[in-house]
Protein backbone atom coordinates (compact mmCIF):
# COMPACT_ATOMS: atom_id res chain seq x y z
CA UNK A 1 0.00 0.00 0.00
CA UNK A 2 1.37 3.36 -1.02
CA UNK A 3 1.75 5.71 1.88
CA UNK A 4 2.75 9.32 2.13
CA UNK A 5 2.82 10.68 5.66
CA UNK A 6 2.75 14.39 6.39
CA UNK A 7 3.81 15.98 9.66
CA UNK A 8 4.70 19.37 11.08
CA UNK A 9 1.34 21.09 11.05
CA UNK A 10 0.05 23.07 13.98
CA UNK A 11 -1.11 26.41 15.28
CA UNK A 12 0.97 29.48 14.46
CA UNK A 13 0.47 33.22 14.72
CA UNK A 14 0.32 35.45 11.65
CA UNK A 15 3.81 36.19 10.45
CA UNK A 16 5.15 32.96 11.88
CA UNK A 17 6.74 29.96 10.21
CA UNK A 18 6.19 26.23 9.96
CA UNK A 19 7.97 23.45 8.13
CA UNK A 20 5.91 20.56 6.87
CA UNK A 21 7.46 17.20 6.12
CA UNK A 22 6.29 14.34 3.93
CA UNK A 23 7.89 10.92 4.16
CA UNK A 24 7.23 7.64 2.45
CA UNK A 25 8.44 4.07 2.73
CA UNK A 26 6.85 3.04 -0.57
CA UNK A 27 7.35 6.01 -2.94
CA UNK A 28 10.83 7.14 -3.90
CA UNK A 29 10.36 10.86 -4.30
CA UNK A 30 13.32 11.35 -6.60
CA UNK A 31 11.43 9.32 -9.23
CA UNK A 32 8.41 11.63 -9.27
CA UNK A 33 7.24 15.18 -9.29
CA UNK A 34 6.20 16.04 -5.74
CA UNK A 35 3.57 18.57 -4.89
CA UNK A 36 1.87 20.22 -1.97
CA UNK A 37 -1.79 21.14 -2.05
CA UNK A 38 -4.10 22.60 0.57
CA UNK A 39 -7.79 22.60 1.27
CA UNK A 40 -9.61 25.07 3.46
CA UNK A 41 -13.13 24.32 4.75
CA UNK A 42 -15.70 24.71 2.01
CA UNK A 43 -13.09 25.24 -0.69
CA UNK A 44 -11.49 23.22 -3.45
CA UNK A 45 -8.10 21.64 -2.92
CA UNK A 46 -5.61 24.07 -4.40
CA UNK A 47 -2.04 23.89 -5.64
CA UNK A 48 0.66 25.24 -3.33
CA UNK A 49 4.03 24.04 -4.60
CA UNK A 50 5.72 21.49 -6.83
CA UNK A 51 9.24 20.19 -7.32
CA UNK A 52 10.51 18.52 -10.46
CA UNK A 53 12.05 15.04 -10.63
CA UNK A 54 15.49 16.57 -11.03
CA UNK A 55 14.91 18.76 -8.00
CA UNK A 56 16.00 21.77 -10.02
CA UNK A 57 12.63 23.30 -10.89
CA UNK A 58 10.02 24.61 -8.51
CA UNK A 59 6.54 25.98 -9.11
CA UNK A 60 4.33 28.14 -6.90
CA UNK A 61 1.12 30.07 -7.27
CA UNK A 62 1.32 33.82 -6.74
CA UNK A 63 -0.44 33.48 -3.39
CA UNK A 64 2.57 31.78 -1.77
CA UNK A 65 5.48 32.75 -4.03
CA UNK A 66 8.30 34.25 -2.00
CA UNK A 67 6.91 32.86 1.26
CA UNK A 68 6.86 29.08 0.71
CA UNK A 69 9.73 26.85 -0.37
CA UNK A 70 9.51 23.21 -1.43
CA UNK A 71 12.56 21.00 -1.12
CA UNK A 72 13.57 17.37 -1.02
CA UNK A 73 16.13 15.33 0.91
CA UNK A 74 16.85 12.23 -1.13
CA UNK A 75 18.91 10.59 1.60
CA UNK A 76 15.89 10.72 3.89
CA UNK A 77 13.34 10.34 1.09
CA UNK A 78 11.48 13.27 2.56
CA UNK A 79 9.88 16.33 1.03
CA UNK A 80 9.54 19.61 2.89
CA UNK A 81 7.43 22.71 2.65
CA UNK A 82 8.94 25.66 4.48
CA UNK A 83 6.25 28.25 5.11
CA UNK A 84 7.22 31.73 6.22
CA UNK A 85 5.27 34.93 6.80
CA UNK A 86 2.12 32.92 7.31
CA UNK A 87 -1.22 34.62 6.85
CA UNK A 88 -4.68 33.87 8.17
CA UNK A 89 -5.69 32.70 4.68
CA UNK A 90 -3.02 30.01 4.74
CA UNK A 91 -5.14 28.07 7.22
CA UNK A 92 -5.98 24.70 5.65
CA UNK A 93 -5.23 21.01 5.61
CA UNK A 94 -2.01 20.53 3.66
CA UNK A 95 -1.50 17.45 1.51
CA UNK A 96 1.64 15.95 0.05
CA UNK A 97 1.43 14.27 -3.35
CA UNK A 98 3.60 12.51 -5.89
CA UNK A 99 3.16 11.60 -9.52
CA UNK A 100 4.03 12.40 -13.11
CA UNK A 101 1.64 15.23 -13.96
CA UNK A 102 1.56 16.92 -17.32
CA UNK A 103 0.55 20.07 -15.51
CA UNK A 104 1.96 20.31 -11.99
CA UNK A 105 -0.93 22.52 -10.85
CA UNK A 106 -3.62 19.90 -11.58
CA UNK A 107 -4.33 17.80 -8.52
CA UNK A 108 -6.01 15.04 -10.53
CA UNK A 109 -2.73 14.28 -12.27
CA UNK A 110 -0.96 13.18 -9.11
CA UNK A 111 -1.10 9.48 -8.29
CA UNK A 112 -0.17 9.33 -4.62
CA UNK A 113 -1.48 11.34 -1.68
CA UNK A 114 -1.00 11.65 2.02
CA UNK A 115 -3.74 12.06 4.61
CA UNK A 116 -2.96 15.70 5.29
CA UNK A 117 -1.79 17.83 8.18
CA UNK A 118 -3.69 20.77 9.64
CA UNK A 119 -2.14 24.22 9.58
CA UNK A 120 -3.97 26.90 11.51
CA UNK A 121 -2.85 30.53 11.42
CA UNK A 122 -4.51 32.50 14.15
CA UNK A 123 -3.76 35.25 16.63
Amino acid sequence: QVQLVESGGGLVQPGGSLRLSCASSTVTFSNYYVGWFRQAPGKEREFVAALSVSGLSTHYPDSVKGRFTISRDDAKNTVYLQMNSLKLEDTAVYYCSAGRPRNVRYRDEYSYWGQGTQVTVSS
